[in-house]
């Protein structure tokens, strides 16, 4: 079994010494799913290999998508069989192999308006959706009347639909899985860091050679050599590209998707829905106590770093999911908001829907690769393709890509840790139902925060304003997962400012505390965290009261940014 690696504070301190004038293999740059999964596949092929995110690892796209492990049944109907069967594919080796304790089936209902020729051809779809590999480890399709329907789904309004078919997905949590990616990068030998920036390249002629990095929390620089760097970036691609001042083989245009989270006893249902709009489809994914509701898919052309939903992109999501509810939703039934943009390939379609989905991997000049593109579920065939192409900028003969069998650290034992639930509850004198949601969030690491609990009784008690977690959670997410401020642990390592209607205010104190014990923060430090995190949430409840999109590099959107600012613990 791999040995795991914490990212905690003192290997963010050995990591920024390795990168100080170090030597790699590869520098990756950008800590989304793709950066994550290109520092694994690359260090699984025993190159040495680092990855540097000027944020916190998800911050971006890769924790604000849909959260699901699924082939696309939209693509499949845009007759783009190559992504759903390869999207499929991957989806089968999450459930099964390579993050089964983070990757779980989802059935969702697809109701029926049309009495005559609806069912025919939704059948014909989700018939070759099942042949292309999604009835696997997941159940077929099922065919279902109104009855039938209404009996799983008695929120529905009957006069919504005349009937309805039954189908299965996948869902994860996408910032736990991004997370459990980079550690096990790092237990393979990654160098992983986060709030470090890479603020231009070193270059000799045209030959990208290695970047210059800034260590946010410290003001530190440092330069690293690197064979190669790859740019994974996301809707950052082309800037980063800029700097190394040659063109790029490829655009990027931002598309905002929007999600809502909503009580889960909003919406009486035993099954998620899929709807149809005008322009795409609509989920309604079960999330624990809690659905998810989304998403929209219009441009966006403002501050990267800030996108915020709008007032019109609620009202957009309500309407549609009102138009088949029998006890329509209101903005009250609300209890999270989140948005994020996804990085679509530009020049095909001046409509930001029909962009492709598919991914693009350059190597726009010597010494530099960039990735862009693509969805989610095929982070890994995107992370295998770059680390290919970069082998033309790297020494020796480098192996194929491993990760297909390649588990991430926590699969490793979950299987049989599931069969043993009540004795692990008997041990830890917690709930049933709560060591399944431990083993689910973290697999077999669970006895690594077991023993963080242990050594300290009171972190065994939940968390006063979000009680689905415990205090030991939240001491994990510094000594275990790298988190580095309270917005990594409230919206990141947990998803309590999505779960909670106050968005995690009223247990952000207690939880700073708790991260201060283990980070050395002093009291200004702990209330300027607080204070940050606060007006984050009034900047993002400001901007979902407006109409339309706003500016968000307006001062009234802005949060400040606590890691250009840190005080406390010197860490290098």
């Amino acid at each position: 079994m791999t040995t795991t690696r914490p990212l905690d504070t003192d290997y963010r301190a050995r990591s920024w010494d390795e990168l100080d004038g170090g030597r790699f293999d590869m520098v990756v740059v950008g800590g989304g799913v793709t950066g994550a999964g290109i520092a694994l596949d690359a260090a699984t092929r025993g190159l040495r290999v680092a990855l540097v995110e000027q944020a916190d690892l998800a911050s971006g796209t890769s924790s604000r998508s849909s959260k699901l492990f699924h082939g696309g049944l939209r693509y499949l109907e845009q007759l783009n069989f190559t992504l759903v069967r390869e999207a499929l594919r991957e989806r089968e080796l999450m459930l099964t192999r390579i993050a089964p304790h983070l990757v779980k089936p989802v059935a969702f209902l697809y109701p029926l308006k049309h009495r005559w020729w609806e069912r025919p051809y939704v059948t014909a779809g989700l018939t070759l959706y099942d042949q292309m590999g999604g009835a696997r480890s997941v159940p077929r399709h099922s065919q279902l009347s109104r009855r039938a329907a209404l009996r799983l789904a008695p929120g529905l309004d009957r006069d919504a639909l005349v009937g309805a078919l039954r189908y299965y997905d996948a869902q994860a949590d996408d910032a736990r899985h991004t997370m459990m990616l980079a550690r096990t990068a790092a237990a393979y030998g990654a160098t992983v860091m986060t709030s470090v920036r890479a603020t231009g390249f070193e270059q000799v002629g045209e030959r990208v050679v290695g970047v210059h990095l800034e260590d946010l929390e410290t003001q530190a620089t440092c330069s690293v050599r690197s064979a190669v760097v790859v740019n994974a970036t996301g809707v950052w691609t082309d800037s980063v590209q800029a700097m190394s001042g040659a063109g790029g083989r490829f655009r990027v245009r931002a598309s905002k998707g929007v999600h809502l989270v909503v009580p889960r006893h909003r919406i009486p249902s035993e099954t998620g829905l899929i709807l149809r709009t005008e322009k795409s489809v609509l989920f309604v994914i079960p999330w624990g106590t809690h659905w998810i509701v989304g998403t929209t898919d219009t441009d966006w052309e403002l501050d990267l770093a800030h996108p915020a939903a709008s007032r019109a992109d609620i009202d957009y999501i309500l309407d549609r999911v009102n138009a088949v509810l029998a006890s329509p939703l209101t903005h009250d039934d609300i209890e999270g908001v989140y948005a994020g943009l996804r990085p679509l390939l530009s020049g095909e379609s001046d409509s930001t829907s029909r962009l492709s989905r598919e991914h693009a991997v350059a190597r726009s000049q010597p010494g530099l690769v960039s990735v862009a593109g693509g969805k989610y579920t095929t982070y890994r065939v995107m992370a295998a393709d770059a680390v290919d192409l970069a082998r033309a900028d790297l020494p020796g003969t480098v192996p194929d890509s491993v990760t297909a069998d390649i588990p991430l650290l926590g699969a490793e034992g979950y299987a049989a840790l599931v069969h043993q639930v009540p004795q692990l509850a008997a041990r830890s004198g917690l709930a049933e139902w709560r060591v399944r949601r431990l083993l689910d969030r973290y697999g077999s690491l669970v006895h690594e925060l077991f023993a963080v609990a242990d050594a300290r009784p009171d972190r065994w008690e939940p968390l006063t304003g979000a009680p689905e977690y415990l205090r030991a959670e939240i001491t994990y997410a510094v000594t275990h997962e790298g988190a580095l401020h309270l917005d990594d642990v409230l919206t990141r390592r947990t998803r309590i400012s999505i779960e909670t209607p106050d968005r995690g205010i009223e247990c952000s104190p207690e939880a700073a505390a708790l991260m201060g014990e283990e980070l050395g923060w002093d009291t200004e430090r702990t209330r300027d965290e607080v204070s940050a995190y606060a007006a984050r949430v009034a900047a993002e409840r400001e901007s979902q009261r407006a109409v339309q999109d706003l500016d968000a590099n307006a001062e009234r959107l802005a949060a400040p940014d606590i890691r250009t600012r840190s005080v406390g613990r010197a860490l290098s």
